[in-house]
């Protein structure tokens, strides 16, 4: 497997996300105080948004280098 074609699968996997969750959610730990032995610690959800338009470029853009990377290895 070559760049081009790692790239592709990765673009369409994002792009799917995308479309299928809207985007994707993280959660982050976030220190705020220490009080001798104990730790208080808040976790954070993040949410990050994906356009659709963007999904379907991503999509469409994975297709194509999945095509041209099998075109360049002569397949």
């Amino acid at each position: 497997m070559n760049g081009m074609t790692i790239l592709g699968f990765l673009l369409i996997v994002l792009g799917i996300v995308g479309l299928v969750f809207g985007g994707v959610t993280y959660t982050k730990d976030k220190d705020t105080t220490e009080i001798g032995p104990i730790d208080i610690t808040v976790k954070e959800k993040e949410h990050v948004h994906i356009p659709p338009a963007l999904a379907v470029t991503a999509l469409v853009g994975g297709a194509l280098l999945l095509v041209a990377g099998a075109r360049r290895r002569g397949v």
